[in-house]
């Protein structure tokens, strides 16, 4: 398997230059491990002598849903815990009887349960972490499940509730337990940061209450608002331990120790979940933009400027940890590294390394 650093190199220094983020951490690899990697640009603008570091910690934003939710699902599902197409009301007591009763599982994962939009956590309930969960669990749907794929923050914040109802954990404990530890991923947890981890984050969007930029705190404000765990965000992680998450994804021998979800959870999960209805979504990743369905390159991304792809059928992965957020919320011009990026980590129609 080869790679053009030199082009990957160049792309992440011109956003830094174009200062779509003050700095990018990267890696490309695949089940052995990590076969090129960077840095590019500074870790904070205000210390522009201070360099991003391989070992920098990224708020991970919705690669939550990803490392945490995804996962913990995944390891239910394989216990014979958790049957995605059973409606959540025949087997969950908060939820029978209200809109969320016919509701699946799978329906959530792919986002097509006809969910509100918008999280609104505060402005609807308040911000008692009880009143939020009955509010969130009783709320009417925004249409029927299973007629439209709406992305929305509230399927997975919906899946954190269900995950820690059948396993008796709290999320952060139960993907502690079940999936962190056991992959060596150290360093990635829940906010908010202890001073010393904290020191080592990348700072993200300017908190106008404190006039400082958010470092160690989690940038979401549900995640902020249930106090620095829930399925939305909330997660922190460094390159490393996204790439022994991917690796095991590709080939689960390659873990000191065997987690929670295996080759069926993800095989499951990185096919087409949603049969004719569009935009295609397997189990809350979804297929890279600009990609054909032969490339088989899944992906899944965070508000902050994070982003994690997948291939199997190529047998390769790629991460770009950026902190984008300290500059702007503009979508695009990140869109646009992140495309490129994927371009240059991933093979037109879907070919296998050599």
């Amino acid at each position: 398997m080869t790679y053009d650093i030199d082009r990957i190199e160049a792309l992440l220094d011109e956003g830094v230059r174009d200062k779509v983020y003050p700095g990018a951490v990267w890696a490309v690899g695949d089940a052995n491990g990590i076969r090129a990697q960077g840095i590019a640009g500074v870790l904070d603008p205000d210390e522009p002598d201070v360099p991003m570091r391989a070992d920098t910690v990224f708020d991970a934003a919705s690669l939550t849903k990803i490392l945490a939710v995804w996962s913990c699902i995944g390891a239910l599902w394989e216990d014979g815990a958790l049957d995605l197409d059973q409606p959540l009301g025949t087997f969950w007591p908060e939820v029978s009887g209200q809109p969320l009763d016919a509701v699946t599982t799978r329906q959530l994962l792919t986002h097509t349960a006809g969910l509100p939009l918008r999280a609104q956590l505060k402005n609807l309930y308040g911000t008692d972490k009880e009143d939020i969960r009955r509010g969130v669990l009783h709320e009417r749907l925004h249409r029927p499940p299973g007629e439209a794929v709406e992305y929305t923050d509230r399927a997975a914040l919906i899946l954190g509730y269900l995950a820690e109802r059948l396993s008796g954990q709290t999320l952060d404990h139960l993907a502690t337990v079940r999936i962190w530890q056991p992959l060596g991923m150290d360093s990635t947890r829940f906010g908010p940061l202890p001073d010393q981890i904290a020191d080592r984050c990348a700072p993200t969007e300017l908190d106008r209450d404190t006039d400082t930029h958010l470092k160690g705190t989690a940038h979401d404000f549900s995640a902020r608002l249930l106090g620095g765990v829930c399925g939305i965000a909330g997660a922190f992680t460094v390159l490393d331990d996204l790439a022994a998450f991917l690796r095991y994804m590709l080939d689960t021998s390659t873990a000191p120790q065997r987690a929670g979800f295996g080759p069926g959870w993800t095989a499951t999960s990185l096919t087409i979940q949603t049969g004719t209805l569009a935009p295609v979504r397997g189990l809350f990743w979804h297929t890279a933009p600009g990609t054909a369905p032969v490339d088989d390159v899944w992906v899944h991304y965070g508000f902050t400027g994070t982003g994690t792809w997948i291939s199997p059928r190529q047998g390769r992965w790629a991460a770009l940890l950026t902190n984008k957020l300290y500059y702007t919320r503009d979508r695009q011009p990140l869109a646009d590294v992140r495309n490129a990026f994927r371009g240059l980590a991933f093979s037109p129609g879907g070919s296998a390394p050599m």
